[in-house]
């Protein structure tokens, strides 16, 4: 008798049961699409760089889960560590979806630094699983805060855990989906832009101030590189206009020819600057490279720190136009900014290496004389390539102080020039413009608003200088120096789902109603006749 109440009371429980878990899937079904950026892919000569991998299938799990296999692994810019990512490799993840904050100057400082080492080191190697990063939304911080809160749960007993995400928990499932193979670019475009200030006189030394204008980071898309380099640009810009100025009087021209150019391909191996000198060396009948270059001076990151490097190939020579021009900028630094440590870093170009460090040293494989001027020491430093580079790393007092200390040294140099002339306001206007829109190289010549930064910059450089020219580099398809891949950024469908296991678990509750249903079928008369009795005692 018992037994068979016992039996009464489940179905009843399991049709409930049923109904409910039915209602709940119903109600709680919903789905999302939003834009993911995938990380760097690119070939540079015969090393392998970045994520070869775009479909994504499958669940959303934080990165505290012990277990990541076969899971999207998503995690904010504060969990990335270099850790984290080697366990997902180690355990094949399925995917890693990074959310970036849309005001990146929230972070903490040392949040910041901490993602851009671990960002840095992710860069170096390749991998096969697909690596994106997305810009932060309500809806996503909620999939978040929801898969971090499962991660937490683990820490209850398993019973617990089992009921849990059978019955109540909730998924997300993240669908990358593509109907075509990743394809390698080959057909992309390096652009250089010069100009010059002619001198006061014929066979003139020339004066070479040169940075890049690309960016680079974990995705291209999400890369605007304020420090590095839109800081480099920014003074040289200003340095044109401000020098503009004396040129344009016959008495206050010096005996100088200043050339200025923005290069392409800075981040990659300085291949802009690679092709631009050939093409002045070895095809150009008549060029100013050709002729007595005094020195050269690459600008590179100079928007903070109170530090400042220059990077020398070889140790100037005393008397020589290096040695001293950086005679005079010492003079300004101890002079103006006593509290600004300058330093020179000596490193010799390493043949055997297939990569150089510093754009001078471009200039230092053709027995050209260069320096770079930079607040970093170390060229592989992580603030040369960052997603987190953005106007909120911008010390705009450090940026015109750095503008003002090369300015006036070169005025030395050739004659007195006044502080006085650089104006915050257009530093400002210059560095917005630069960081309006991602300079990778892969997107400057296939952009529409890309395409038009390089068309202002050269609008820029045609106002204050002459003989300006646009050299635009076309790679040989066959033999591709660098090699880029499309489908860098994708449309993502997130579903809230329940977890696979709630299906195991509704098919044994509707597999046990249904053996419920089927038995109280086949014994008709012996359930009816128990139910009325249990009706009439319950009315006695």
């Amino acid at each position: 008798m018992l037994p068979r109440r016992w039996m009464l009371s489940w179905a009843l429980l399991l049709l409930l049961g049923v109904q409910l878990s039915v209602t709940s899937v119903l109600t709680a079904a919903s789905s999302y699409e939003f834009t993911a950026y995938r990380m760097q892919h690119y070939h540079l000569g015969q090393q392998k760089h970045g994520c070869r991998g775009a479909i994504v299938v499958a669940e959303a799990r934080s990165s505290d889960e012990p277990v990541l296999t076969r899971r999207c692994v998503v995690m904010k810019v504060s969990d990335l560590t270099t850790e984290k990512y080697l366990e997902a490799q180690r355990q094949k993840a399925a995917a890693i979806f990074i959310l970036l904050p849309q005001n990146t100057s929230s972070l903490p400082l040392d949040v910041v630094q901490s993602f851009m080492v671990s960002e840095s080191e992710v860069l170096l190697r390749e991998t096969l699983i697909p690596v994106y990063v997305v810009p932060e939304d309500d809806q996503l911080l909620c999939m978040y805060e929801e898969v971090k809160q499962a991660a937490a749960s683990r820490t209850s007993s398993i019973f617990v855990r089992v009921l849990r995400s059978m019955v109540t928990a909730m998924g997300f499932q993240i669908l990358v989906g593509t109907n075509s193979p990743i394809k390698p670019i080959t057909d992309n475009t390096l652009v250089t832009l010069e100009g010059v200030l002619p001198g006061a006189g014929a066979d003139l030394p020339t004066i070479v101030i040169t940075a890049h204008y690309d960016s680079y980071g974990l995705a291209p898309w999400l890369s605007h590189g304020a420090d590095s380099n839109g800081s480099g640009v920014t003074i040289l810009l200003e340095l044109a206009r401000l020098f503009q100025k004396l040129y344009s009087t016959a008495g206050t021209r010096p005996q100088y020819n200043l050339m200025f150019s923005l290069t392409g391909g800075g981040k990659y191996n300085f291949l802009g600057t690679k092709k631009w000198i050939e093409e002045n060396l070895d095809h150009a009948e008549s060029s100013l490279l050709h002729d007595n270059v005094a020195f050269v001076l690459c600008l590179d990151t100079l928007a903070n720190s109170d530090e400042l490097y220059m990077h020398v190939s070889r140790p100037p020579k005393p008397y020589s136009p290096v040695y001293s021009f950086i005679q005079h900028l010492e003079e300004v630094v101890s002079s103006r900014f006593p509290w600004v440590s300058l330093e020179m870093v000596h490193k010799k170009i390493n043949l055997v290496e297939s990569t150089v460090a510093w754009e001078h040293e471009r200039y230092g494989l053709r027995r050209i004389p260069g320096f770079t001027l930079s607040h970093l020491e170390d060229p592989k430093s992580e603030l040369r390539g960052s997603i987190l580079d953005t106007m909120s790393q911008v010390d705009f007092k450090k940026l015109k102080r750095n503008g003002v200390i090369i300015a006036e040294s070169l005025a030395r140099f050739m004659y007195n020039l006044s502080d006085k002339d650089f104006q915050d306001s257009r530093l400002s206007s210059l560095m917005s413009v630069l960081t309006s829109v991602p300079r990778a190289t892969q997107l400057l010549d296939k952009e529409p608003r890309q395409m038009l930064l390089i068309n202002s910059l050269e609008h820029e450089f045609r106002r204050y200088l002459l003989q300006v020219h646009r050299h635009t580099f076309r790679q040989d398809k066959r033999d591709p120096e660098i090699t880029f891949f499309d489908q860098m950024n994708q449309p993502v469908m997130m579903y809230r789902v329940k977890p696979a296991a709630f299906d195991l678990f509704l098919g044994g509750c509707i597999a046990a109603y249904l053996g419920i249903v089927y038995y109280a079928i086949q014994n008709f008369g012996f359930v009816y006749t128990k139910l009325k009795l249990a009706v009439k005692s319950k009315h006695a």
